[in-house]
């Protein structure tokens, strides 16, 4: 595997990984999100301060964690606080640039659902909830999300709204008192969208290698919009590539699998 080209799982995390910068603070998701914010740190973004729910700060783990409470966390973070402190001081006092989440669904409006399918009171499918992601979509500067696409992902209609993107469109979130960017970017395996400036529903800007538009209209559950001129993003890097895989094998050895 090692000299095989990227897959579409392996584009979309370094694809999320270029967008994070030195001098960003991340709050992490579990994941996806986690691997992004992982291999960045391991590349191009050595100084990044990743910052999980669980309260670490400064977080430089070897493998990546199965859930906010792996002891790997504790184990190589600078600090750790408490998590009222967490969410208080460093949350909701505006010190985190970005959230990097993932979800179940997620709707034009990169509204995210991490909840139930079906109905609420009699649903298909009882998903893990929302954790810390509602807080972290509010009061983040800026949230990025990264999730595989697919028509059952990417719905037109959520059953439940749990972490709040754009609510119904344009100035939704500035109406409910939220000041923040909110999404500014959804980061896919097929490809990435962006927020319009005015409506605020998504539009693909970015097409992964080897995707076509296609492909992405079959994969979104509404009649989703692109630009003019998509760009293409740029193939993983052998350095990109071979950090990702070391890191994932690591997580495999540790986690007995």
């Amino acid at each position: 595997m090692s000299g095989a080209p990227a897959n579409r799982a392996e584009m979309m995390i370094v694809a999320a990984a270029r967008a994070l910068g030195n001098d960003d603070v991340c709050f992490v998701g579990i994941g996806a999100p986690s691997a992004a914010c992982n291999l960045a740190r391991l590349t191009h973004a050595p100084d990044i301060v990743l910052i999980y729910e669980s309260g670490t700060i400064g977080t430089k783990p070897n493998v990546l964690p199965l859930s906010i409470g792996d002891g790997e966390l504790c184990d190589t973070a600078l600090t750790t606080v408490s998590v009222p402190e967490m969410f208080a001081y460093w949350l909701q006092g505006g010190r985190i640039t970005v959230g990097f989440l993932g979800g179940a669904q997620l709707d034009r409006y990169a509204n995210i659902n991490t909840t139930v399918v079906g109905d609420y009171a009699r649903p298909k499918v009882r998903l893990p909830g929302g954790g810390g992601a509602p807080e972290i979509a509010s009061h983040c500067r800026q949230t990025f999300i990264t999730m595989a696409m697919s028509p059952r992902s990417f719905v037109a209609s959520l059953p439940f709204v749990t972490s709040f993107g754009h609510g119904r469109g344009g100035g939704h979130r500035r109406e409910l008192g939220l000041t923040t960017a909110g999404p500014t970017r959804v980061i896919t395996d097929l490809c990435v969208l962006e927020p319009d400036p005015v409506t605020k529903e998504l539009i693909v800007t970015t097409l992964h290698p080897g995707v076509t538009v296609d492909e992405v209209v079959a994969a979104c559950g509404w009649p989703v919009q692109f630009v003019d001129s998509p760009v293409v993003s740029a193939a993983p890097s052998a350095v990109e590539l071979s950090t990702l895989r070391d890191l994932q094998e690591r997580t495999r050895l540790a986690h007995g699998g």
